[in-house]
């Protein structure tokens, strides 16, 4: 579907194509008009498929379109998991109303209270924020949600997965009324915390899915390789680094303590790398995002607070040192590269701790995977089942030996007593009485 076609202001239409939007993506074109239509939304789409238009765009065509219901309350409010997130959702906010009168404002937790309540009262018609800040300026009367006419949650699962549910229950109560619509997109309808969450905000929505959860990149090449513990995990890291052709990498650790360890030794390596985990401030995780966009870092290495909702259109390649625990973020990690059209390289190292996690990525992803091998290391770790196997064998040979011993004991001659058998299967022999001599 072409942008022309879709059931949207022509100002609209014209902002897209200046910003260089001629054709629609599938969720884009399955959802809009839905929204548009008023309706509430329930919807699902691999990452990097356009969703945040999906939504904007109805957003910007409400709030032109019709009169508010409330002069000082926001008309709009979206929520998302992630500060990161909101920022990205922010910035193409900002690009929408750009050319018009309408104001917004971002509201996020770990930045300035008093700053954010100066913007409040400002009347903006667009909040963009985090449920916990969200919430805290709700339940201190410095936020009314009354007038609220579209409330969109943004990767609803993940919110839910942070502990967020009370948050956004107490944010749904504060703007309970029947005008309001609701537009909630998950990463999977499979998930059964948000059907259910979902049939507490929405009200008989339509249910649109675009890809299964599970679906392939088409755009990202994805290699495997195991090895045989972390010194050897290092070594195929820094051979990828310095082989590949990369414009700008994310590489996904399990821990703290490997992204900060990780970082250090590819910046003494002559790397210009960063660290990014939940442990940071927020100024902090905010600069360090902003020198990765702008292109002045080439390696970000991060946790998975950066697997979701980064818009990051020069990363070529994603190197998971990890595999992650939940196998929806291995997905989501990968899609981090391949945007917009543009080739992508996700390469995976497993090693002895990785195999479990493994499987089930190669079980969501519903497919047989294979691995590759880097000329000079040599693992010897083949994967957990093997191990298994070769268990299985030694005991099949140690169980052969003992039969061939038992063979060779000698056997009674006599066929056993049928009592003390019967006896001697519950655990007892029984006592043989001497017979009376008769007098």
């Amino acid at each position: 579907m072409q942008i022309d076609d879709l059931p949207i202001d022509r100002r609209l239409i014209i902002s897209l194509s200046h910003l260089g939007f001629t054709k629609a993506t599938e969720i884009q074109a399955k959802a809009i008009p839905v929204a548009v239509a008023g309706k509430d939304l329930l919807a699902s789409s691999k990452t990097g498929s356009g969703k945040t238009l999906a939504y904007l765009l109805p957003a910007m065509q409400r709030v032109l379109k019709t009169r508010a219901l409330s002069k000082r309350d926001p008309r709009v409010l979206i929520l998302t998991p992630t500060r990161e997130l909101a920022k990205q959702v922010y910035a193409q906010l900002r690009l929408l109303v750009s050319n018009t009168s309408l104001k917004s404002t971002l509201v996020l937790g770990g930045e300035n209270f008093n700053d954010q309540v100066k913007a409040l009262h400002k009347d903006p018609h667009f909040v963009v924020g985090t449920p916990g800040r969200i919430f805290d300026h709700l339940k201190k009367g410095l936020l009314h949600l009354q007038g609220l006419e579209l409330l969109i949650l943004d990767e609803a699962d993940r919110m839910l997965d942070l502990g967020f549910a009370e948050h956004l229950k107490a944010i749904n109560t504060g703007a309970n009324h029947r005008l309001r619509q609701t537009l909630l997109f998950s990463a999977t309808l499979g998930h059964a915390e948000v059907n259910e969450f979902a049939s507490e905000l929405l009200k008989a929505p339509i249910r649109i899915a675009v890809g299964e959860e599970n679906q392939q990149h088409s755009e990202i090449s994805q290699r495997f390789y195991l090895a045989d513990n972390l010194n050897q995990k290092e070594k195929l890291l820094f051979h990828f680094i310095k082989n590949e052709e990369i414009k700008q990498a994310i590489i996904f650790t399990a821990t703290r303590l490997d992204t900060e360890r990780l970082s250090t030794v590819l910046t003494e390596k002559g790397y210009i790398t960063t660290a990014l985990h939940g442990d940071l401030i927020q100024t902090n995780r905010n600069s360090i995002m902003d020198s990765f966009a702008r292109g002045k870092v080439q390696i970000l290495i991060t946790t998975d607070i950066a697997s979701r909702g980064l818009d990051l259109l020069n990363v070529s390649h994603v190197i998971n040192f990890d595999i992650p625990k939940h196998t929806e973020e291995y997905i989501h990690r990968i899609g981090r590269t391949g945007r917009a059209g543009e080739k992508g390289d996700a390469i995976s190292i497993i090693g002895p701790k990785d195999w479990v996690n493994f499987k089930k990525v190669e079980a969501f992803v519903k497919q047989h995977i294979s691995f590759d091998r880097v000329e000079g290391i040599n693992p010897k770790f083949k994967g957990i089942v093997e191990t298994v196997a070769k268990k299985e064998k030694v005991k099949a040979v140690h169980h052969k030996a003992d039969k061939k011993r038992s063979n060779k004991l000698p056997k009674s001659k006599t066929a056993p007593d049928k009592t003390f058998h019967e006896a001697k299967d519950v655990g007892f022999a029984p006592i043989r009485r001497k017979k009376k001599i008769e007098e």
